[in-house]
């Protein structure tokens, strides 16, 4: 199955639901990682989050292509693949080839981003790029219409459970209006039922959460926490 493929059968692109929450991977449970995933789709996760880190852009190591192959074959979620990593445009087709249907790029690497950007295009799969904390908005400003989806990070990317930076509120503010309708804005870092409403107030409208889902008692309570909080921001 195609990376376009895969597209069309789950979220038919990146142009709805309106709001979105995104379990992270790498807040599971490694021993149980089939049995984590698949309680969160049938609980109604809109996709799955994917961390990729290379020990060299990020200070520590994740995982990679083995086990994005492993993962496909038991789930039908969309997979949004963060590639925190110093090559992405060397290594976008072994992922996608993998699985992945989008690809989120660092604007920070020191590739061309327009170069990162077509070899994403050429293996079908969406492309996202990314800010870490220190970038500031107006860095992705000049490819906001050639990429699908923008990720703003809201903790310092690398590692886990970090607190929110809600600093990061006037960044995504910043890059909304920008935006076409059919363009995702993400967040990721920090997200959890107190946080998800203030950045979907600012014009958020995907949701990463890792240990505030998986590292719960009951993840899919705390997925649809998470959901039922931003989307009372959303009401007339």
């Amino acid at each position: 199955m195609t990376a376009t493929s895969r597209n069309n059968l789950n979220l038919r692109g990146l142009k709805s639901p309106r709001l979105r929450v995104a379990p992270s991977v790498l807040a599971a449970d490694f021993g149980r990682l089939e049995e984590e995933i698949r309680r969160v789709e049938e609980g109604g996760a809109d996709l799955l989050h994917l961390d990729i880190m290379d020990g060299h852009f990020v200070p520590n190591i994740s995982f990679g292509v083995p086990v994005i192959e492993k993962l496909r074959p038991i789930s039908k979620l969309f997979f949004d693949t963060h590639l925190m990593i110093a090559e992405p445009a060397r290594y976008a087709e072994a992922f996608v080839q993998a699985g992945a249907d989008l690809i989120t790029f660092h604007i920070e690497v020191r590739d061309d981003p327009r170069r990162v950007i077509d070899a994403i295009r050429r293996t079908g799969a969406g492309v996202g790029v990314s800010l870490k904390p220190g970038t500031p908005a107006d860095a992705v400003f000049d490819i906001l219409p050639l990429v699908d989806l923008v990720l703003v990070m809201t903790v310092e990317p690398g590692f886990g459970g970090q607190s929110y930076m809600p600093e990061m509120e006037t960044k995504i503010d910043a890059l909304r209006p920008r935006l076409r309708p059919d363009q995702r804005l993400e967040v990721d870092g920090g997200i959890d039922a107190t946080t998800a409403p203030r950045t979907v107030r600012v014009g958020a409208d995907t949701l990463v959460a890792g240990s505030s889902i998986f590292g719960q008692p009951d993840s899919v309570a705390a997925m649809n926490a998470i959901r039922s909080a931003a989307e009372r921001v959303l009401r007339p």
